[in-house]
């Protein structure tokens, strides 16, 4: 990896290339972070039992 991103900095590119290798690299990285949050999910969406007042909708 660390002799890969040596490559890619030494490398000369216009400004067109250079957006589009960082726009590449955000949409990979945000994608990840979908990828994530679909396969593990999040353990505060867990529903938690609780009695008393209020835990029940209205008119049940």
């Amino acid at each position: 990896m660390q002799k890969q991103m040596s490559t890619l900095m030494q490398r000369e590119m216009t400004r067109k290339e250079f957006l589009a290798t960082v726009g590449f690299g955000v949409a990979t990285v945000m994608g990840m972070g979908s990828i994530l949050k679909f396969v593990k999910p999040s353990f505060g969406s867990q529903i938690k039992a609780s009695n008393g007042y209020g835990s029940r909708n209205y008119g049940n």
